[in-house]
């Protein structure tokens, strides 16, 4: 057995989010049943480099295993031929650095959230983009965002059951753009605190519909208060794009 690094995509619908749960099923549980069929019977534990909620997506996710001393081709096969039909893959594996781990070796992660802004219902973008009909100003919201970059509290936008032990993060990246009918938010930092991505985002709407003015969001990160922020965004427009590590992993 040797420890791997492991690139996986999933569609996050209709699972309890990344960590396995006592009700429910969670990508990491099919990921450690699909590594056992390779590891003759014994679970190998995978580590993720970042944690998602429920109904949340990955395009990019980085995953830390344990496993048998296979070609990255013949691993990712068989992985992905043991988790069907489950809406999990591995898109590409290398065998892990001395050292590395997942997640305390990430230096960054970037999320993206998808807005479908029109009138008529996405149909076939369900469970994946968070339909709102009022139109949005997206350069407004791109220019609320930036009142966020830096080394901040986040207080306001970090959920209740949060369990970092600060609430200090520094972020990077925050933009908002257009793509036809699609409002497209970036963000990318170090860590997030537990729905911080998602509060932003819906903050950022009150911004876009004309509820609040763009200096809104500065008073409440100054507030360092939940309450007064805008709603959780839904689960279901949010991906866990990439994370990036000090060197490159080699991937294939």
């Amino acid at each position: 057995m040797i420890p791997w690094a492991l690139e996986v995509e999933y569609d996050g619908t209709g699972f309890m989010g990344w960590q396995r749960q006592k009700h429910g099923l969670a990508v990491q549980q099919v990921m450690e049943e699909a590594g056992a069929k390779l590891c003759n019977g014994v679970i190998p534990a995978a580590v993720a480099s970042g944690r998602t909620d429920a109904g949340v997506h990955a395009l990019g996710q980085i995953v830390q295993m344990e496993l048998p001393d296979f070609s990255p081709h013949r691993l990712r096969e068989a992985l992905n031929y043991h988790m069907k039909p489950h809406p999990v893959v591995v898109l590409r594996a290398a065998p892990a650095p001395a050292g590395w781990s997942a997640r305390f070796s990430a230096i960054w992660r970037s999320y993206r959230y998808i807005i479908s802004n029109r009138p008529a219902f996405p149909a076939l973008e369900l469970n994946r983009v968070w339909h709102v009909r009022q139109p949005l100003d997206e350069a407004a919201m791109h220019r609320a965002a930036q009142q966020l970059l830096g080394h901040h509290d986040f207080s306001s936008f970090r959920a209740s059951a949060c369990q970092a032990k600060s609430p200090l993060r520094t972020l990077d990246e925050l933009s908002v753009t257009r793509e036809g009918a699609h409002l497209i938010i970036h963000a990318k930092a170090r860590s997030f605190l537990h729905h911080q991505v998602r509060n932003m985002v819906g903050s950022l709407k009150m911004v876009g519909e004309g509820a609040w003015p763009e200096s809104r969001v500065a008073e409440v990160l100054a507030a360092q208060n939940r309450a007064v922020a805008g709603p959780t965004a839904p689960a279901e427009g949010l991906y866990f794009v990439s994370v990036g590590y000090a060197s490159d992993l080699g991937l294939s």
